[in-house]
């Protein structure tokens, strides 16, 4: 049974908006028809706003939903690292998979159709795999000891295993410059690109830059205060050590699909050297996120000048007070208001889909794909984009 629903606009990504519009879905959400309504159908569902396909949340960490408004705001990456540390066990097993459930159903009911979540532990396996969205989870790895290297990269095969068991697309990936020994980094990139996706936490602020350009700073201080290990430091850009460990898997990874997550503190050199070392990067901003933690955004309109491959995360309940696409949309569009919500919006959808490899099914309407349709209410239409009233529902 084909199901017709329609608004004052359909965004299909792929194109311009079209008014009036109208989308035709079967019974297993398979887009089946688009175009402009041409008189009153008793069929049609009429929605009250604009109709856009699922989002992609390009970046989250599911696991961590517990955290929501146990963390002090600003106080920079340092500051976070001690939290976490602190905070990330404040609740039991139940308590953390109840969150963790709750907020997988909300993110799926504001629209989120597919996501790239982080996972250190094998907590939310099961309710990803049940879920209607579709998730790709990054195994990510830490240890800063050199010795502890292959252990590491050990447990997290075992891990790997079971995500293939329950069925979820997994794979072991790097976390940071500073959280890893070069060692370690190399062999979880080197595991990462065998399976053709990786995602990096990369350039998360200037105590990052710091550490690796002159090896000073707040975070400095805090790793030599407890007495771990610190990165090289090279008098370049963070970026910079990620790509000389890339280069040292010995591996072929011009097709391997890179999200490197956060950049609030890239500069050009940094840009400059990533397009000229990889083939296929997705720049992940969580703006949200990095104004919790940082007060910072990432510089967006060097990312635009660049023609880089933008997309949108809602980062963790740690450093979000919301798992919300529509939010991080609402905040871009309120510090870059010269940036139009049909170009923020193919960052929010298509843009993520492709980072994980779903684009033929997700991220736009064109005929055939299953990409959900969201409808945005409370929309500006003169000036085409939503208001501070706007919120997200699933009607697909």
């Amino acid at each position: 049974m084909t199901r017709r629903i329609a608004a004052h606009y359909v965004y299909p990504v792929i194109g311009a908006p079209i008014k009036n519009g109208y989308l035709e879905f079967d019974e297993n959400g398979t887009l089946t028809g688009i175009g402009t309504l041409t008189g009153e159908m008793e069929s049609t569902e009429f929605y009250n706003g604009v109709l856009v396909p699922g989002f992609t949340n390009a970046h989250c960490h599911l696991e961590l939903s517990h955290l929501l408004n146990k963390f002090q705001q600003g106080t920079g990456m340092s500051g976070f690292i001690n939290q976490i540390n602190a905070l990330r066990e404040c609740a039991g097993p139940q308590e953390r998979l109840e969150a963790a459930q709750h907020y997988l159903d909300q993110m799926y009911k504001d629209g989120v159709s597919a996501m790239a979540d982080i996972s250190n532990c094998n907590e939310t396996f099961a309710i990803k795999a049940q879920s209607p969205m579709y998730t790709r989870t990054f195994l990510e790895v830490f240890g800063t000891l050199k010795e502890e290297a292959l252990s590491v990269l050990d447990e997290v095969g075992k891990l790997h295993q079971e995500a293939q068991k329950i069925g979820i697309d997994a794979a072991p990936t790097p976390h940071s410059p500073y959280t890893m020994s070069p060692e370690l980094l190399t062999l979880s990139s080197a595991a990462a690109v065998a399976s053709g996706y990786l995602s990096y936490h990369n350039q998360e602020s200037d105590e990052e830059e710091s550490l690796l350009k002159t090896g000073t700073g707040a975070l400095a201080d805090n790793y030599k205060g407890r007495g771990l290990p610190t990165p090289p430091v090279l008098g370049k850009p963070a970026v910079f050590h990620f790509l000389n460990c890339l280069k040292k898997t010995g591996k072929r990874y011009p097709n391997t699909s890179i999200l490197l997550v956060h950049n609030v503190a890239t500069d050009q050199e940094s840009i400059t050297e990533v397009q000229a070392t990889l083939n296929k990067v997705t720049w992940v901003t969580c703006p949200l996120s990095n104004l919790f933690i940082h007060r910072q955004l990432a510089p967006l309109d060097l990312f635009r000048k660049n023609g880089l491959n933008i997309a949108i995360g809602t980062d963790s309940l740690s450093s979000n007070t919301v798992l919300s696409m529509i939010e991080e949309i609402k905040c871009i569009l309120n510090h870059f208001p010269h940036i139009a919500f049909e170009e923020i919006l193919q960052w929010a959808t298509l843009n993520g889909a492709r980072a994980i490899g779903k684009e033929a099914q997700f991220g736009s309407f064109e005929i055939g794909k299953q990409p959900g349709a969201v409808l945005i209410d409370h929309f500006d239409f003169e000036q085409m984009k939503p208001t501070q009233a706007s919120q997200s529902k699933r009607i697909v």
